[in-house]
C-alpha cells in the first residue's frame, strides 16, 4: 500500500476530497473570475471607473474596485477587455419571445397556424440571441396563444438545457371576453374553439379564477388589458371595470405577485393605476393628468417606442430615417411627458414585434426621444431591476449582485449605439460570449 495511506492524516483528507468527488450531484468548485476592462460602469455611479477590477466567485460577484483595494485570489481566471466598457448586463421588461415580426407572419397567423411545440422551439432560439445581444434578464409578458410554454421555456434555461437570459414570465395574460384577438367578429359566428391570444374573463369571481390559475401554473407576474382596440370602429377602449380591475389586483398581489397592464388610453391607465397595479405597458396616449396620477402611486412606464417604429415599418408608413409618423410622435410626446410628471421609467420595447436581439433599438430610441445617455441606461438596468423587485442583485455591478456583466466598445455613456456591440457576455457567472 502507498505510504500515502500510512498516513492517518493523509488517509483522511483523500476519503474525504473522494466522498464530496462521488457525492450524488457534486461539483467541483469553479475558480474565481478576474475581470478586467478599461471602463468600469456600476450604473450606481454617474460616470465609469478606469482600470477598475470585478472579481467574481460562483454566481455573484465578489468584489468591485481599484485593484489596490481587491484580493486576487492566486487560481483567479484573467479576463483581459481592453478598451471596452465592463457594464451590468441589459435588462427589457417587455418581451414576447413566443412572437416573431409581424412582416414574417401576421399576428393571427402566428395565433391560428404555427403548432405551440414550433413557437416554443422558436423561442428559445430567440432567447439565445438575446443573452448573446448583452440581455440578461426579461420579463415576457404573454405567450400570445402559446398557453404556459413560457414556464417550461424558462425551465429549460434555468436548468442549463438552453442558453438564454433569466425570465421572469406572465404565462397567458388576461383580458375581456371578446376584446382581444383572434377577434371574434373576424370569423363565422358557428366556428367555434378558436385559439386566443391571451385568457378571456368576465366578471369578478372569473377575473380571480384566472389570476390563481394562472399564478398556479407559474407567472411570477399577472398581466392584464386594460384597454384594448375593441370599440365600435377598432378605436381602444377601456375593457374592465374599475371593479374587476380591482379585484384582478388583490388576488395577484395576495400571491405575491405584481401586475403589469397593458393600457394606452388615458382612461385605461386611470384605472390600471387606481386599482393599483405595478407598471403601465405602452402609454402611447397617455395625459399630463395620467402620468402625475402614476407618480404620485410609484406606478412604472414600459414606453415600448420601438414598437411604433416597427408597425409603422410594416404598414409601409416610414422607412427609418424618415420624420416620424403620427403615432410614433404621439408616442414620444407621451413619453416625454411622463419624463416630466417624473414617473419611473423603465426599459420596455415589446420585441417580437421587432426582431428579436435587437434589443437595444429601444435603449436608443428613448435618448432620440430626449432621455440622456445616463438614464437610457439606467433605465435598462438599474431602474428595471428595481421595477422586478431585484434592486441589489440586477442590473448593477456590486457585491452579491449576480455576475451578469456584458462588455461593449468604448464608452456607451458617450456614444449609446456601443451597445449594438456587446462583445462579452456573462450571466450568473458563466461566460457565454468573449469575441477578441
Amino acid at each position: 500500500m502507498s505510504r500515502l495511506f500510512d498516513r492517518p492524516v493523509h488517509w483522511c483528507r483523500w476519503m474525504l476530497w473522494l466522498a464530496l468527488v462521488l457525492a450524488p450531484g457534486a461539483v467541483l468548485a469553479e475558480p474565481p473570475t478576474l475581470i478586467r476592462a478599461e471602463l468600469v460602469w456600476t450604473a450606481e455611479d454617474a460616470q465609469p471607473h478606469r482600470n477598475w477590477l470585478v472579481l467574481v466567485a460562483g454566481e455573484r460577484v465578489a468584489a468591485v474596485g481599484p485593484p489596490e483595494s481587491i484580493a486576487v485570489p492566486v487560481d483567479a481566471r484573467i479576463v483581459e477587455l481592453p478598451g471596452m466598457t465592463l457594464m451590468p448586463g441589459l435588462i427589457d421588461l417587455h418581451s414576447h419571445l413566443f412572437l416573431h415580426p409581424y412582416n414574417e407572419a401576421a399576428w393571427n397567423d402566428q395565433v391560428l397556424k404555427e403548432a405551440v411545440p414550433l413557437r416554443t422551439l422558436r423561442a428559445g432560439a430567440f432567447a439565445r440571441d438575446t443573452l448573446m445581444a448583452g440581455f440578461t434578464t426579461l420579463r415576457d409578458l404573454g405567450t400570445e396563444g402559446a398557453d404556459y410554454a413560457d414556464v417550461a421555456l424558462k425551465r429549460a434555461i434555468d436548468d442549463g438545457v438552453i442558453p438564454g437570459p433569466r425570465l421572469f414570465v406572465a404565462t397567458r395574460a388576461i383580458v375581456a371576453t371578446g376584446s382581444y384577438g383572434p377577434a371574434p367578429r373576424g370569423f363565422r359566428p358557428d366556428i367555434c374553439c378558436l385559439p386566443q391570444g391571451a385568457e378571456e374573463v368576465s366578471g369578478v369571481p372569473d377575473v380571480i379564477r384566472a389570476v390563481r390559475e394562472q399564478a398556479g401554473r407559474g407567472a411570477d407576474w399577472i398581466k392584464v388589458y386594460a384597454d384594448y382596440r375593441w370599440g365600435p370602429n377598432g378605436e381602444a377602449e377601456p375593457t374592465f371595470t374599475q371593479e374587476e380591475l380591482n379585484a384582478l389586483v388583490t388576488a395577484a398581489h395576495t400571491s405575491g405577485r405584481p401586475v403589469a397592464a397593458h393600457a394606452g388610453t388615458a382612461e385605461g391607465m386611470r384605472r390600471a393605476v387606481l386599482a393599483g397595479v405595478d407598471s403601465i405597458e405602452h402609454g402611447y396616449d397617455g395625459t399630463p393628468e395620467v402620468f402625475a396620477l402614476m407618480a404620485r402611486h410609484g406606478v412604472a412606464l414600459l414606453p415600448t417606442l420601438t414598437a411604433t417604429e416597427a408597425v409603422s415599418e410594416y404598414t409601409g408608413k416610414y422607412k427609418r430615417g424618415d420624420a416620424p409618423t403620427a403615432r410614433m410622435q404621439s408616442a414620444a410626446q407621451a413619453f416625454q411627458a411622463a419624463r416630466a410628471a417624473h414617473v419611473i421609467i423603465g426599459n420596455g420595447s415589446d420585441v417580437g414585434v421587432f426582431a428579436h436581439g435587437t434589443n437595444y433599438r429601444e435603449v436608443e430610441w428613448m435618448v432620440r426621444d430626449g432621455m440622456s445617455t445616463l438614464d437610457a441606461l439606467r433605465a435598462a438596468t438599474i431602474v428595471d431591476a428595481k421595477i422586478l423587485r431585484r434592486e441589489g442583485e440586477l442590473g448593477v455591478i456590486r457585491q452579491r449582485a449576480f455576475a451578469d456583466l456584458i462588455a461593449v466598445p468604448g464608452n456607451p455613456l458617450q456614444n449609446i449605439e456601443a451597445i449594438r456591440n456587446v462583445a462579452f457576455v456573462m450571466k450568473g457567472g458563466v461566460v457565454y460570449k468573449h469575441a477578441p
